[in-house]
């Protein structure tokens, strides 16, 4: 699974967990009744205090994005609720301010960004809804 998090970026960390885990089920990366990673192997793989990822993983469960089978462990939901336009955007908006952020950082251009996003765009051959 490919979350990645960015300390200083001003949003709280088990927000950017949160936010994109529900990227990844709204996408199909995480698939209904697929297994999430346990919480303390995610708090590992991302160097983080495990609490952080046991507030994420409530949260998405409070969301109906997650369920916890006891025992067994935290799988996504067989059929997670869907995201509403102001939740993408929001979603969308704050991935877009960090994208934005280190492109600037790494000395990217505007154009060069939207450039590398249509070629990414392309190669996922995705069409536009």
């Amino acid at each position: 699974m490919q979350i990645q998090v960015q300390p200083a970026s001003g949003t709280p960390i088990y927000i950017q967990i949160v936010n994109q885990m529900k990227y990844l089920v709204a996408s199909g990366g995480l698939v209904p009744g697929e297994e999430v990673p346990p919480i303390r192997a995610l708090a590992e793989e991302l160097m983080i205090n495990p609490n952080t990822v046991a507030r994420a993983y409530l949260e998405l469960e409070r969301a109906g994005v997650v369920v916890k089978r006891q025992g067994s462990g935290t799988f996504v939901a067989e059929s997670p609720p869907s995201v509403s336009k102001s939740q993408r955007q929001k979603i969308l908006g704050q991935r877009a301010d960090a994208l934005l952020t280190e492109a600037r950082q790494l000395g990217v251009g505007f154009d060069e960004l939207l450039e590398l996003l249509r070629g990414r765009h392309d190669k996922m051959n995705v069409t536009t809804p």
